[in-house]
C-alpha cells in the first residue's frame, strides 16, 4: 500500500487538494456529542463502503455504487466502486476501454464553435486524469441530477493527452490498477469544480478545460453551466450538502467498514444539524488547524485522502517509514490534539487523533482500514479518512442556509 495524492479542491482557489491514501485520525473530540447514529440507506441515504477497493489493495478509500443515464432515456448503467471524495468536485467515470466498468455513450459538451469539451484534473503527485466531458443523468439512492457535466477518462477516443495537461508525466491514471475505483464522485462544498476562474479572464487557464477541434485540444474557457459539477446541487431536494457517515473502527486496523452517505442538511428528520459544531470555510473551502502553538489556514477535510496527512518530520518529530514511503513510522502510537477553528468567522472545535507506524499497520495483509495512518504534508492538514471514523460530518454547499448558517461550511 502507499500513499497518493489526487487533486480538485476549487481550481480557482489555486489549491491542490488531497485525494489520497494517507493519514489518519482517531475517533473523538473535545466536546461531548450524542451516541454516533448511522442512518440506514434510503431515499436520500446511499450506503459506504470501507474496504480494499476493486484492485484489491486501497488504504482506507470509501466506495459507493452511482447510476448514471444517458439524459431523457432510460439507457442506464451502475456502476459499483466508485471512490466518494469530498475533497474534488464532479462525477468523474474510468472507461471500459481502460479497465473501469462505464461504456455508456453520453452527449458531448461542446463549445458554442460545436468542439467537444475535454477536462483535465492533475494531481500533487504528478499524475493526472483526462478525456472528455460528457452530460449525464446521476442517480444515487433515490436522488437524481437530470443534467449534469460529468468526465471521462480513459477514453480511446482522447488518447492524445495535451502538454499542458500531462506536465511531462507519464503517469496517466486512465487504468483501473492506476487510479483504484472506477469513478470518482466529487462532493465537495462548491457547486462547479472550477468556477468563474475558468469562465473567463485575462488570460486562459492552463491544465483545466480544453476545446478540442480535428487541430488538436487547446485550454479554453468554459461556461458555469458546462463545467463539470457537484451532482447534490442539481438534485431536486436534498441538494445543500450532504453527511458522511463512518463507524468508529479498531485501532491496529480491520479488513472492512460500512456507513452512509446521507443527502441534505436540514431537509430530512435523518439529517438534522443536532448539537454539531459549525465551521464556516473561506473561499477556498479551507479552515484552520492550531497544532502545537502554531496556526495552519491551509487546512480541509476529505474523504478522498486516505490518511491524515499534516505538516512534516520536522515539524512533528514523528519519523517518516523507511519502506511504505509517504507515510509516518513513529516507534509508539503518538496520541496528538488540535483545534479546528474558522478562518473567516465562529466556530471552533478540539480533536484528538493517533498516528500510528504504517509500515506496522501493513504488515497484516488482511486489513485496509486505519484509523491511525498519517503521512506528511508540509504546512497544511488535510484531514483524510480517518478522521470521519467515528463521526458524521456535515458538509454544506456554498450559498445554502441552513439553520442560520451559510454554506460554505463543515461541521461536526
Amino acid at each position: 500500500m502507499s500513499s497518493s495524492n489526487c487533486s480538485s479542491l476549487r481550481v480557482a482557489a489555486a489549491l491542490v487538494a488531497a485525494s489520497a491514501i494517507g493519514l489518519a485520525l482517531a475517533c473523538g473530540g473535545g466536546s461531548s456529542k450524542p451516541p454516533q447514529v448511522i442512518t440506514p440507506p434510503g431515499q436520500n441515504v446511499a450506503a459506504l463502503s470501507v474496504n480494499s477497493g476493486p484492485t484489491g489493495n486501497s488504504a482506507n478509500g470509501v466506495f459507493t455504487s452511482v447510476t448514471v443515464c444517458v439524459p431523457g432515456t432510460s439507457t442506464c448503467q451502475t456502476i459499483d466502486n466508485v471512490l466518494v471524495d469530498t475533497g474534488s468536485i464532479g462525477l468523474r467515470l474510468l472507461s471500459s476501454s481502460a479497465g473501469g466498468e462505464f461504456n455508456l455513450s453520453l452527449p458531448s459538451v461542446k463549445d458554442a464553435s460545436g468542439n467537444p469539451l475535454a477536462s483535465c484534473t492533475q494531481f500533487v503527485d504528478m499524475s493526472f486524469l483526462w478525456g472528455p466531458v460528457r452530460t449525464a443523468e446521476i442517480k444515487v439512492a433515490g436522488e437524481t441530477a437530470s443534467s449534469v457535466s460529468v468526465n471521462v477518462f480513459g477514453d480511446p477516443a482522447f488518447t492524445t493527452v495535451p502538454a499542458t495537461c500531462s506536465q511531462g508525466s507519464s503517469m496517466n491514471d486512465d487504468s483501473l490498477q492506476a487510479f483504484g475505483a472506477n469513478g470518482v464522485l466529487g462532493l465537495n462544498v462548491f457547486v462547479e469544480d472550477c468556477g468563474p476562474f475558468c469562465v473567463s479572464g485575462s488570460m486562459i487557464p492552463t491544465g483545466i478545460y480544453y476545446t478540442c477541434p480535428s487541430s488538436g485540444c487547446v485550454p479554453a474557457f468554459v461556461p458555469l453551466a458546462q463545467q463539470i459539477s457537484n451532482p447534490v446541487a442539481f438534485f431536486a431536494t436534498d441538494n445543500n450538502g450532504v453527511v458522511v457517515e463512518l463507524p468508529s473502527v479498531s485501532s491496529s486496523g480491520q479488513p472492512s467498514a460500512s456507513g452512509s452517505l446521507v443527502f441534505g442538511i436540514g431537509t430530512q428528520s435523518n439529517n438534522a444539524l443536532g448539537s454539531a459544531t459549525v465551521i464556516p470555510l473561506d473561499g477556498s473551502g479551507l479552515f484552520t488547524t492550531a497544532f502545537k502553538g502554531q496556526n495552519y489556514s491551509r487546512s480541509f477535510v476529505d474523504t478522498g485522502s486516505n490518511g491524515i496527512f499534516f505538516l512534516d518530520s520536522t515539524t512533528t518529530g514523528i519519523p517518516g517509514c523507511t519502506s511504505a514511503m509517504g507515510w509516518y513510522c513513529p516507534s509508539s502510537n503518538q496520541n496528538l490534539s488540535a483545534t479546528n477553528m474558522s478562518t473567516v468567522g465562529s466556530g471552533s472545535t478540539s480533536v484528538n487523533f493517533s498516528v500510528a507506524n504504517a509500515e506496522t499497520l501493513f504488515s497484516n495483509a488482511n486489513n485496509f482500514v486505519f484509523n491511525n495512518l498519517a503521512g506528511p504534508q508540509p504546512n497544511s492538514f488535510d484531514w483524510g479518512l480517518p478522521f470521519y471514523f467515528g463521526r458524521n460530518v456535515f458538509e454544506a454547499i456554498e450559498n445554502s442556509t441552513i439553520s442560520g448558517h451559510t454554506g460554505p461550511f463543515i461541521a461536526y
